[in-house]
């Protein structure tokens, strides 16, 4: 006879198996669509991640739910990555480091790219958590570079975002990562204010306005 100890511990089990399979599903997908764009196949990403074409589709049915959460999951890390960054000495510097690295991932993961953009496109409540996610992303990193005096109040997370996506806009033309990179330094440079941190007392007082404007 089982104990219930023994009996819990059987229960968990699949359920611990279940999420090890989708983690590495996602990442197989990742791969796979980095690779071979949005037609890639699902078997190849099935082989990829070592299981069978039935257990891909017992977590995600359908080639738009694989892509969906594959948005999601790289719109989380994306904003994981702001809150590793907030801890940076340079808030100016922390900033810049994200939007470069949304530069890097469009970069390196054109195929997936494609593939996230058919999943935004059939989904306004996905494209809705997207923009809310990143910018919320975006905020956590330029509201400290605004308190210190840095970086000029009146810009706002929303305009950072489209600006950054209007940026990459070409990324399927050759050689566009490196002037993407640099505009992105130009951009940050001209939110810069003169006199940087001699004037932060002053511009505390605004960045508070400002922020509550935003919201």
């Amino acid at each position: 006879m089982r104990t219930p100890a023994r009996s819990a511990e059987t229960a968990r089990k699949p359920r611990t198996d279940a999420i090890r399979n989708r983690e590495r599903v996602l990442e197989a997908a990742k791969a796979v669509f980095s690779a071979g764009g949005a037609d890639a196949s699902l078997e190849a990403v099935a082989r990829t991640a070592g299981v069978g074409i039935g257990t891909l589709y017992r977590h995600f049915p359908t080639r738009e739910a694989l892509f969906e959460a594959v948005y999601r999951r790289e719109v989380e890390q994306l904003g994981e990555l702001a809150e590793q960054l907030k801890s940076e000495n340079d808030p100016v510097d922390a900033l810049r480091r994200w939007l470069k690295s949304n530069v890097e991932f469009v970069a390196t993961k054109k195929g997936m790219v494609a593939a996230l953009a058919l999943a935004a496109a059939g989904s306004s409540e996905l494209h809705a958590f997207s923009f809310e996610r990143l910018t919320k992303a975006i905020d956590t990193l330029l509201d400290r570079a605004i308190a210190a005096g840095e970086v000029r109040s009146d810009i706002r997370a929303e305009d950072l975002l489209r600006a950054l996506i209007g940026m990459c806009y070409m990324h399927d033309q050759p050689g566009w990562q490196p002037t993407v990179m640099r505009l992105v330094d130009v951009f940050v440079d001209g939110l810069r204010v003169q006199g940087g941190v001699a004037k932060q007392a002053t511009l505390q007082p605004q960045a508070k306005a400002a922020k509550a404007k935003r919201r």
